[in-house]
């Protein structure tokens, strides 16, 4: 029973992250029709994330609450009407421009707008894919659960092998809408799928217990801040704080980086983002289960967060598309590793409880990267070159590989306290403890 939900999860992101690989490698050449310049692509993109700040842990706690599946079904929701507003963009940009004639609001501006909601719609129900994080959790034990988590990345991978390239052929000749209507319906096959082979994961009983939590969205200052006091949660949030902004701002201006330096359309884009997401693939369907059983966990985000940073410099000054490949392959395996190991660690980090919530936390923190990231790599292309947003990345990378010898390697933070210790009361994510 457990492997059929496993596989069952597995194709629910599987078809998530392909409708949302269909549009990622697209918007910049979308939104350049409609005079966007790099700072504008990278705040479009930004603009996702900067909902999903907010959205993503409350979801993640409603799903503590009430269920995974019914979070799950609200959220595919939200992106199948991200999807539709993306591609009747141009139309309803004409439209809301002809309201106001004469005015300061052009046809590429409403359409802009049109955009930058599409994409807040979609990041404000954008849970998905820690809802499944969850879900997974709650299937599997410790042994298991970092392979558990690996086929949410290979999912993730398996969707970046088809859909840039698929997104790239539909797109063929600046039909960038015809895409957007695709993956809106494939978010449509995805609800009807939840909605049909998704069993919940938590128990009426379990429920029952964590309905008595407050449903709080944890992102007050003084919730967050108590929570990167938490024995080794809070250094793993730190990782995931400082990693996400460096490869955030990689993908975020990965499509400006092949156009301005290399000179590639949309299509060719697509297909190295392919080549990405089936390098992916293969560690996290493949070699992340062997990896977690034979190496501990911190040691593999110490060597993955070393080879990240090595490789962002070397992205930094690739010259052409042979020497991009290349790098790209060691790229492509750390974060790999390092992706889905600290979501396994950060599991393990909070009482069972909690675990919706901590992935809703940490999705919260990987969503503020993803505002930052984009749109100041977009701004650092823009102002200082194409090579500034690799230099930059690999300068945090090379920080963090200290923090993480220090915080997770040399003095690491002592485990979770019993629920009978007199620590209890310092419970993670509450902003006064008791």
């Amino acid at each position: 029973m457990r492997n059929s939900r496993l596989l069952t999860v597995f194709v629910i992101v599987f078809v998530d992250l392909l409708g949302f690989s269909l549009i990622l490698p697209l918007l910049p050449y979308y939104a350049d029709t409609f005079g966007a310049s790099p700072l504008v692509v990278g705040l479009l993109t930004a603009s996702y994330a900067a909902a999903q700040l907010i959205g993503a842990p409350v979801l993640g706690r409603l799903s503590d609450r009430y269920g995974r599946r019914p979070v799950l079904l609200i959220s595919i929701a939200g992106t199948f009407l991200g999807f539709l507003l993306l591609g009747f963009a141009p139309s309803l940009g004409k439209g809301l421009a002809g309201l106001f004639p004469g005015s300061w609001l052009s046809v590429n501006v409403a359409t802009l707008g049109i955009l930058f909601a599409s994409r807040i719609v979609d990041g404000l129900t954008g849970g998905n894919i820690s809802v499944a994080q969850a879900y997974i959790t709650d299937i599997t034990d410790e042994k298991n659960r970092a392979q558990g988590l690996g086929l949410i990345g290979a999912a993730f991978g398996l969707g970046f092998v088809i859909g840039p390239a698929v997104g790239g052929l539909l797109s063929t000749g600046g039909r960038y809408a015809v895409p957007a209507f695709f993956a809106a319906g494939l978010s449509l096959l995805n609800w009807i799928a939840v909605l049909i082979w998704l069993p919940e994961s938590l128990t009426p009983e379990r429920r029952a217990m964590l309905a008595q939590r407050p449903a709080r969205s944890m992102l007050s200052a003084s919730e967050l801040f108590h929570a990167l006091q938490r024995p080794r949660f809070g250094p793993l949030v730190h990782v995931r704080l400082w990693y996400g902004l460096a490869f955030a701002a990689f993908t975020g201006v990965f499509a400006l980086y092949t156009q301005y330096r290399l000179g590639l359309d949309s299509t060719q884009t697509g297909y190295i983002l392919a080549y990405v997401g089936l390098l992916i693939v293969l560690v996290q369907g493949l070699a992340i289960g062997r990896l977690t059983r034979r190496f501990p966990e911190n040691r593999l985000i110490l060597v993955s967060t070393a080879v990240l940073g090595a490789s962002f410099l070397a992205w930094a000054f690739a010259p052409n598309v042979p020497v991009l490949l290349l790098v790209l392959a060691p790229l492509a395996f750390s974060n790999g590793v390092l992706n889905t190991v600290i979501n396994s660690a950060i599991t393990k980090s909070v009482y069972p409880e909690e675990v919706g919530g901590a992935l809703g936390l940490a999705a919260s923190i990987e969503s503020l990267t993803r505002v930052i990231g984009p749109a100041g790599g977009g701004a650092l292309m823009e102002w200082l070159g194409v090579w500034s947003p690799g230099v930059i990345g690999a300068l945090i990378l090379a920080w963090l590989v200290s923090f993480v010898w220090r915080r997770l390697i040399v003095n690491p933070d002592p485990p979770l306290p019993s629920r009978g210790g007199e620590i209890l009361a310092q419970e993670p994510f509450q902003a006064h403890p008791g």
